[in-house]
């Protein structure tokens, strides 16, 4: 259909490392770059068109991902999409639902925000030593599994070999918040980025970014991505940004 992108069927990745899986971010920003207000109550702005794509690329993988603070958001549910996106994953041969993770290194996650009130889907939780026995022990009992990978910093080469390993995820979409984005970017794991540039602008310092944390100072040390795709869609940009070297048949534009 004219103006839009679609994720192509025969959905196969190369990764680079065969341990772990594709791993590939999607994000809507302002033209400033912010991916929510400074007090971060605004989380949700792009189109009708934005959200189907968000859809279709979680029907295109095993598992989507993303931290404690955007899972516990208000009417976050992580969830397929409806009966159009679940017909599209079973003609991939993928399962039904995907898997749903969420990352906290210190275990502080709601286990009363709406994405535990969703039983059709597994949720895995990834954090690290500093939760400490009593936070994991109530994790447990919302979550499908609760996975220890680091001392104070989740480890996120184990994690993702863990959830290749112990839960067959070859294809993982990411889905922010800033800090775990830039957790990813900086461990070299991200292989596509998947941006909506939204014609609005929100300001403030304090906004976050696609990839907060402390970032990488020297411009030499910043991370190469070669745009791939480029498409404007009504008021929208949407990108596809992709690390050099690695090679994707996951997404065609329509």
């Amino acid at each position: 259909m004219k103006g839009q992108s679609k994720v192509r069927q025969d959905v196969t990745c190369e990764c680079a490392e065969g341990d772990r899986p594709f791993v590939l971010m999607n994000m809507a920003m302002t033209a400033d770059g912010k991916i929510a207000t400074a007090n971060r109550r605004i989380v949700h702005f792009g189109s009708p068109r934005d959200q189907a794509h968000l859809y279709e690329l979680r029907a295109s993988a095993d598992a989507v991902m993303c931290g404690a603070r955007t899972a516990e958001a208000p009417g976050v549910t992580l969830g397929v999409g409806g009966e159009r996106y679940r017909r599209q994953r079973l003609r991939r041969g993928l399962k039904e639902g995907h898997l749903r993770v969420i990352v906290s290194g210190s275990g502080s996650v709601d286990t009363s925000a709406s994405v535990f009130k969703r039983s059709d889907l597994p949720i895995l939780i990834l954090t690290t030593e500093r939760a400490g026995k009593r936070r994991l022990e109530r994790l447990r009992k919302v979550a499908t599994a609760v996975h220890v990978c680091g001392r104070s910093e989740v480890d996120f080469v184990a994690a993702l070999r863990w959830l290749r390993r112990e839960w067959g995820v070859k294809r993982l979409l990411v889905e922010g918040g800033g800090e775990l984005n830039a957790a990813l970017w900086e461990a070299g794991l991200v292989d596509e980025l998947h941006l909506t540039v939204c014609p609005m602008i929100f300001g403030g310092r304090q906004a976050p970014t696609i990839a907060d944390g402390a970032g990488r100072p020297p411009l030499g040390a910043a991370r190469l991505v070669e745009c791939v795709q480029a498409r404007k869609v009504g008021g929208e940009m949407f990108f596809v940004w992709r690390r050099p070297a690695v090679k994707s048949r996951g997404f065609r534009p329509g």
